[in-house]
């Protein structure tokens, strides 16, 4: 079994055998904590380090169409929000680092992309598609969760990040 089938039947047989778990992350809630690997650097990244931030974790694989797609849309808001304080980490999902510096080099990302090695940070989110994306206001809150990508759903994602990036911490 190749591993995309692979991928997507553990998370298809996950979501039938758990339903009460799919949605263990709901907008509302508090951002898991997760230690992720950046791809090409040493130290190790905790999601909870970017705390006054809006956050925008996109979880994707090198074999998820949508995720290609989303790329050039991901690129585009950090270059247009990053100063304002929007942080993106792409988190890589795939079996084998090679093919996410594959993807990476057709689809260059110039945001930060790390991987999850052993799943955790997928587990603690509750990931359930490809891709899978968690917007966070500065405080740690998850205000809207999405699943998948098309690129006429990118104005409504564009205008939640501009929102909550016009909201202080204090605020929320």
């Amino acid at each position: 079994m190749s591993k995309p089938s692979f991928v997507t039947l553990f998370f298809g047989l996950f979501i039938f055998i758990f339903p009460a778990l799919t949605f263990a992350v709901e907008p509302g809630e508090v951002m898991p904590t997760c230690l992720l690997e950046p791809i090409g650097a040493d130290k190790p990244l905790d999601l909870q380090q970017f705390k006054g931030q809006v956050l925008y974790v996109d979880f994707w694989a090198s074999w998820c169409g949508p995720c290609a797609k989303s790329f050039p849309f991901l690129n585009e808001m950090h270059a247009q929000f990053k100063d304002q304080g929007l942080k993106i980490i792409g988190v890589n999902l795939d079996e084998e680092l090679a093919d996410a510096k594959e993807f990476l080099k057709q689809f260059p990302a110039s945001f930060t992309v790390v991987s999850d090695d052993d799943k955790s940070c997928a587990r603690h989110f509750a990931v359930k598609a490809m891709p899978s994306s968690f917007i966070i206001d500065r405080s740690g809150v998850i205000h809207h969760v999405h699943l998948g990508f098309r690129p006429g759903e990118s104005g409504e994602l564009k205008a939640l990040v501009e929102k909550l990036l016009k909201t202080k911490s204090a605020e929320l």
